[in-house]
């Protein structure tokens, strides 16, 4: 099986089977004081590993094919496209907790456009793989700048991580905003504060 291990990089890891994932988590839940025997338990583990499918299918994508198909008929459009409220949902790498939020994205296109449901796309891509929120952000960022030739991107990400709202220091109301700026984002603060102007625009 190849796994992708970040947007450059393929590495070959042993397969494991659906059959290995669920005895692992009977394992835990007997690590966990549970007996994994008991009827409502019976069928967890396989709910689990199915559940985990959708909530790691991002190893599987390459966010790069997303963004093969472009247009070129835009008339000689060059100012930003921003898109809002990006869902995200994606899993700490650290304690595998859920981190819920939303992305903002922003490219300025050179000759040719990507169709809208393609950023949020690979927003989704990247969100379903464990994460850190600065390198899930920067990632977003350089596939898009990347493949679609921009020139700048910028995404946001405004999220909160259970990790530390149901965890230790238990902050419920802490929630962690990053940015990440390339080409003319980075370069013109012009460009930057109208961005910052557009994705804090909230609708009634």
């Amino acid at each position: 099986m190849k796994l992708v291990k970040d947007s450059n990089q393929v590495e070959e890891i042993k397969k494991v089977s659906d059959k290995e994932a669920e005895d692992a988590f009977r394992t835990i839940l007997a690590w966990m004081g549970e007996n994994p025997a008991r009827e409502g338990l019976l069928e967890t583990p396989k709910r689990v590993v199915k559940a985990f499918k959708e909530y790691f299918k991002g190893y599987k994508e390459d966010p790069k094919q997303i963004l093969d198909k472009t247009f070129g008929d835009v008339e000689g459009y060059d100012d930003m496209v921003v898109q809002k409220n990006i869902s995200v949902q994606s899993h700490c790498e650290h304690h595998m907790a859920p981190i819920i939020g939303k992305a903002h994205v922003a490219y300025i296109p050179k000759e040719r456009v990507v169709g809208l449901s393609k950023l949020a796309r690979v927003v989704e891509v990247f969100s379903k793989r464990l994460q850190t929120q600065e390198r899930l952000t920067m990632q977003i960022a350089n596939t898009l700048m990347e493949s679609l030739d921009a020139k700048g991107v910028a995404v946001t990400i405004d999220s909160t991580h259970q990790c530390m709202t149901m965890r230790g220091i238990k902050k419920e109301q802490a929630s962690t905003v990053t940015n990440y700026y390339l080409g003319q984002f980075k370069e013109d603060l012009s460009f930057q504060n109208r961005y910052l102007r557009f994705i804090s625009i909230t609708k009634d």
